[in-house]
């Protein structure tokens, strides 16, 4: 049994109040010590990973989470100096000779909530946020990452003192009583539904919330576009992680007339890049609970009435390894669950479509999505699409990608999450932007106190009738 949470969210608050304005330096050592840490034992860190997952390949963990997290803490500290700077505010003429500034802040104490599926960049990356804000930072982690999670509480232990950083690991009950925590900012990453939880028992002690959430991210296969090219693109990303990706393609249109062809590609393409799923590299599903999942969708999927395309015909589900297959799902509706709920996992649903303004009206018409992917070479198209649907992000002719962009915002919008993290915003999220107006030593407010002399009443009369003109 760890500590209590309130020992070291006190502990914590406490270590704030002593140094709540770290300067640049020890920021930049900070996170230089945590891309020491991240580097120098990527070895242990996958290994760790690997056996929480039963089977994940280094080489994929290494892509796919210490690449991306490593590439997150150098442009930090590349950037951090100007994104401390003091901000220069536009003061109302009527205001002059004041000035106002925006002073970034710590905000205190951030916790954060981290999910299973990519468990050491989904806490670097907020961490790396929070700590060149200049914040304290509680990290809790999944009840899936058992063994991650003692690695870094021993590797961190010897670089930093827990009021500074401390990970916690899930003993049953503990992420409710984490998101309950009076916290000066939480960052969860999970379920939609898992989601609402978080954020109303945050809503008990008003704290700040920046939801990571998930949902049926669409991709859209348009007419111009070449189909190996694209299928290529669409399976490499869905195979990551088994498709236990919050922005992996959770279902794909493709113009109606090009189905046939679509399949074809999708064999070539996955037959080619794994003859079995006993594959090293091939990741295997988290838990029994979610392979069964998997099981119940195609066999829901296959009893209303879809077509289900395994993909790797030579393998079927292996629920002892808990390995899956890439399978298509074609003649797909509504009622069915591959289309109620994010599949997380190898199995890709197709509809069919016949004008893009079909499709459009079917995103538009669902919960937004936190990512949006569009294979077209057409500008006019790529344009309408992104100017007509609301997503987190959007990447064009690719899938995933724009995650791994540090200048790009990371984040959902509606049920796919609030707030952005990753690079500037990311710093920002997690800091307080503080207003400050410096009033001068000469001031016209003096005419404007009440009771209102007969100069004050022309003047606000001036000032609430002015026509637009240079001063806006």
């Amino acid at each position: 049994m760890g500590k209590p949470l309130d020992h070291y969210l006190k502990q914590q608050k406490s270590a704030f109040l002593s140094n709540p304005m770290p300067d640049l330096q020890s920021r930049l050592a900070d996170l230089e010590k945590i891309l020491e840490l991240v580097q120098s034992h990527q070895s242990e860190i996958c290994a760790a990973i690997g056996k929480d997952f039963g089977q994940r390949s280094a080489t994929e963990t290494a892509l796919l989470e210490v690449f991306t997290s490593v590439e997150g803490i150098k442009y930090t500290r590349k950037h951090l100096s100007r994104w401390m700077k003091v901000q220069k505010r536009h003061t109302s003429m009527w205001f002059k000779p004041a000035k106002n500034r925006l002073l970034p802040q710590p905000v205190g104490v951030v916790g954060i909530i981290v999910p299973w599926n990519y468990p050491l960049f989904l806490a670097i990356a907020p961490l790396v946020a929070a700590i060149a804000a200049g914040n304290r930072v509680m990290v809790k982690m999944s009840e899936n990452s058992q063994h991650l999670c003692q690695l870094l509480q021993g590797l961190f232990a010897q670089s930093f003192n827990e009021d500074q950083i401390c990970f916690i690991a899930e003993e049953g009950e503990t992420g409710k009583a984490f998101s309950q925590l009076a916290l000066d900012h939480l960052v969860f990453t999970g379920s939609s539904t898992t989601g609402k939880a978080v954020m109303a028992n945050a809503a008990k002690n008003l704290v700040p919330v920046t939801l990571e959430l998930g949902g049926k991210s669409p991709a859209i296969v348009a007419d111009d576009y070449d189909l190996a090219k694209a299928m290529q693109r669409t399976l490499g990303g869905k195979a990551y992680n088994s498709g236990q990706t919050c922005v992996a393609p959770d279902y794909l249109y493709v113009p109606e007339h090009r189905l046939n062809d679509v399949i074809k590609h999708a064999k070539k393409i996955m037959v080619k890049r794994f003859t079995d799923i006993q594959h090293p590299d091939y990741t295997s599903i988290i838990d029994d609970t979610a392979f069964a999942r998997l099981v119940d969708t195609l066999e829901d999927a296959k009893a209303k009435g879809a077509e289900i395309h395994n993909l790797l015909p030579n393998a079927e589900p292996d629920d002892k390894n808990r390995k899956f297959p890439l399978h298509l799902v074609t003649n797909v509706n509504e009622t069915m669950l591959v289309m109620q709920r994010e599949i997380f996992g190898p199995i890709l649903p197709i509809k069919t479509y016949q004008s893009i303004d079909e499709v459009v009206a079917e995103i538009n018409a669902g919960e937004r999505p936190l990512a949006l992917y569009l294979f077209t070479n057409n500008k006019a198209l790529q344009q309408t699409v992104i100017d007509q649907t609301r997503s987190g992000g959007v990447t064009i002719n690719d899938v995933m990608v724009h995650v791994a962009q540090d200048d790009l915002p990371f984040g959902g919008i509606g049920n796919s999450g609030i707030g952005h993290y990753h690079g500037r915003e990311g710093f920002e999220r997690l800091s307080k932007m503080r207003p400050v107006m410096y009033q001068g030593s000469v001031s016209s407010l003096k005419l404007l106190y009440s009771p209102y002399s007969s100069i004050g009443k022309r003047m606000i009369n001036y000032i609430t009738n002015r026509k637009l003109g240079k001063y806006q």
